[in-house]
């Protein structure tokens, strides 16, 4: 720890008498008299203000908020050094139930992270619901079992791509030459070249080039959750930060399917409006890719003109794109001076001081002439562990366990529009081959749901809007009542339930009005739809944030924070690609044999397996390993 946190408890008594402050008392201050004390009167050095700053946050800790008192505190606490200085231990004693969404720190940042994310979630899953009927449109005579593995190839040609490369991206996000806003922007830019030529692919190979392409490119996942652990690095905020990232993929959910769902193949799906126009016979599905590229430029330049450096080794150093962005707004502004006001968002006081204390905007000062001046964090190290030392025994058992599961979900991302498109099983239709089993329920059954591009899209969007409303209403109550490793290991069980449950939706019947061939229709088809889709997002609603948590707790070091996301999302990616192909596979091989349960069964014996290991993992703190110069961190 520095000299400035060693300060003892005989240097805050004496800092609490210049500033004639009762210790014990719980009496709110005056803030006149605190103005008088540590404003244009005061000729202290620039130490005793440090001491005047902390001693007033351990003051206001004790009290009952009210408006004047933080507006005050934040003005007097309105130097780049006072912001700074170490924080109270007592800090972390704070029980997570009180901080709000709006306590959350520097939320300018994780408003421009979330917008980042959004955008490629967007991107694929718009894809995944006409997916398989462009692979019917680049060669209409291939059966329904080839597209199931066509489509599983496909899907798992992304993360193979990232598996190769996110370790590698992690490693540039945490040199001092490039940094974690660089290998964003690349990202971005590579999905965004990988989208519009999936959308001009006319045949397999160029769809699966351009697929690739993306995932060489695209280390992003891993760069964004390092910057939310940099950004909030105070456990407490952990739960609702660490939120962000699955609920915009849910939003993602959401409206990426209905885009694709609507604008692919505009000529066949609206014949009166595009049926004459020649570009949309000829490339059906550049609409929704296109609109999807506009997505992800629009994220890039959010990121270029608005997103600060994370890295503390490239911290200070000039960044033309935010430099461009603050001339753009202060262009567009109304005044280039005005008082920011901060409202209160809970009655925990620490969270008042952390939230105005990173902000980027503060008040305005009491005093006249101060200059106030955004924060520049602290460095914590100034050295960086060696990468042999990164697998320690948390490490490793933190990745296995995020392996198993990452192939699951990985499969059920690929496989559910996959099933959802599937024909419906005709009882009329004789036996597609002499391999195929006579139907015997309860276990010997085939056929799918047969929805259309549109009505895919609904069934998704489903699952997203379930998913959005359980993390925004639930899931932080829960995690701050439960604990991070209580209730990834209990919404772990949700899974292995969904997979058993889910084929038999291919049995419930339809409406009169929708006889087999025909897609499934009808209430009682759409509730045990919502009703499977309900216990699986529940399960990854709650599981996603907590792994994520652990998988940024495990770090041994924070100066290999970056490394051990990219590693995390090598070893995801890897799960997601083995998972798509093997089960792509395994269910065109179920399709032919007529037991399509069989695929879905076998995720739920890996899904028990990833509930098993669970049981040897525990929460880190980040920090583990210490080495010569490095800060204790003060939370």
């Amino acid at each position: 720890m520095s000299s400035r946190g060693r300060e003892g408890g005989g240097g805050v008594s004496k800092v609490a008498a210049e500033l004639d402050l009762d210790q014990d008392s719980d009496l709110p201050l005056d803030p006149e008299r605190l103005s008088l004390l540590l404003g244009s009167g005061s000729t202290s050095s620039e130490p005793s203000q440090q001491r005047h700053g902390r001693v007033l946050t351990a003051h206001l800790e004790r009290q009952t908020f009210k408006p004047s008192i933080s507006t005050t505190a934040s003005a007097v606490m309105g130097t780049e050094d006072a912001i700074d200085g170490p924080r109270p231990r007592q800090r972390s004693r704070h029980s997570a139930k009180n901080v709000s969404w709006r306590d959350l720190p520097r939320k300018s940042q994780l408003v421009v992270i979330t917008l980042a994310r959004l955008s490629e979630p967007l991107v694929q899953t718009s894809l995944q619901s006409y997916m398989f009927y462009q692979l019917k449109w680049f060669n209409p005579s291939i059966s329904d079992s080839v597209i199931a593995s066509q489509a599983g190839v496909l899907h798992a040609s992304f993360t193979a791509a990232q598996f190769m490369t996110a370790m590698v991206w992690g490693r540039v996000a945490d040199s001092e030459h490039f940094g974690r806003k660089t290998v964003l922007l690349i990202g971005l830019g590579g999905t965004m070249l990988s989208c519009i030529g999936f959308g001009f692919s006319t045949t397999f190979w160029q769809a699966l080039v351009f697929r690739s392409l993306g995932g060489i490119t695209n280390g992003n996942v891993g760069v964004l959750r390092t910057m939310i652990s940099e950004i909030v690095r105070e456990k407490r905020f952990q739960s609702r930060a660490f939120l962000l990232l699955p609920m915009t993929f849910n939003i993602g959910i959401i409206l990426g399917p209905l885009l694709g769902g609507i604008l692919s193949d505009p000529a066949g799906t609206y014949p009166g409006l595009f049926g004459h126009v020649k570009f949309f016979e000829r490339f059906p599905y550049a609409a929704p890719n296109l609109v999807s590229a506009f997505f992800l430029l629009c994220a890039m330049l959010g990121v270029w003109l608005n997103l600060e450096e994370t890295l503390d080794l490239r911290s200070g150093k000039s960044d033309r794109g935010l430099e461009l962005g603050r001339k753009l707004r202060l262009c567009f502004s109304s005044s280039h001076f005005g008082v920011a006001y901060k409202p209160l968002g809970s009655q925990d006081p620490s969270a008042i001081i952390e939230a105005s204390a990173s902000e980027d905007i503060l008040p305005e000062p009491l005093v006249p002439g101060n200059i106030v001046k955004s924060r520049q964090p602290r460095r914590r190290y100034s050295q960086r562990l060696a990468f042999r030392r990164i697998f320690t025994r948390n490490v490793i058992l933190t990745f296995i366990a995020s392996f198993i599961v990452s192939f699951h979900l990985g499969s059920f991302n690929s496989l559910w529009f996959v099933f959802l498109s599937t024909p419906v099983y005709d009882p009329d239709k004789p036996l597609s081959s002499l391999n195929t089993l006579p139907r015997s329920l309860p276990f010997v059954f085939t056929g799918g749901l047969g929805l259309q591009p549109r009505e895919v899209g609904m069934a998704m969007a489903v699952l997203g809007f379930v998913g959005i409303c359980l993390q925004l209403g639930v899931y932080p109550w829960l995690s701050a009542r439960m604990g991070t490793v209580r209730s990834w290991r209990l919404f772990l069980l949700f899974f292995p339930l969904t997979y058993f449950l889910l084929p038999y939706l291919s049995l419930v019947p339809s409406s009169a009005a929708s006889p087999p061939p025909n897609p499934k229709n009808g209430i009682a088809v759409w509730l045990a739809l919502t009703g499977v889709v309900t216990i699986q997002v529940i399960g990854r609603t709650f599981a996603l944030p907590a792994q994520t948590i652990l998988v940024n707790n495990c770090t041994p070091h924070p100066s290999v924070l970056g490394t051990v996301h990219g590693i995390g999302q090598s070893v995801s990616s890897f799960a997601r690609t083995l998972g798509p192909v093997l089960c792509g596979f395994l269910y065109g091989l179920s399709l032919e044999r007529g037991i399509i349960g069989a695929v879905w069964w076998g995720l739920s014996g890996v899904a028990i397996c990833g509930v098993l290991a669970s049981l040897f993992v525990w929460e880190g703190d980040g920090h583990e390993i210490c080495l010569e110069g490095d800060e204790e961190d003060d939370w």
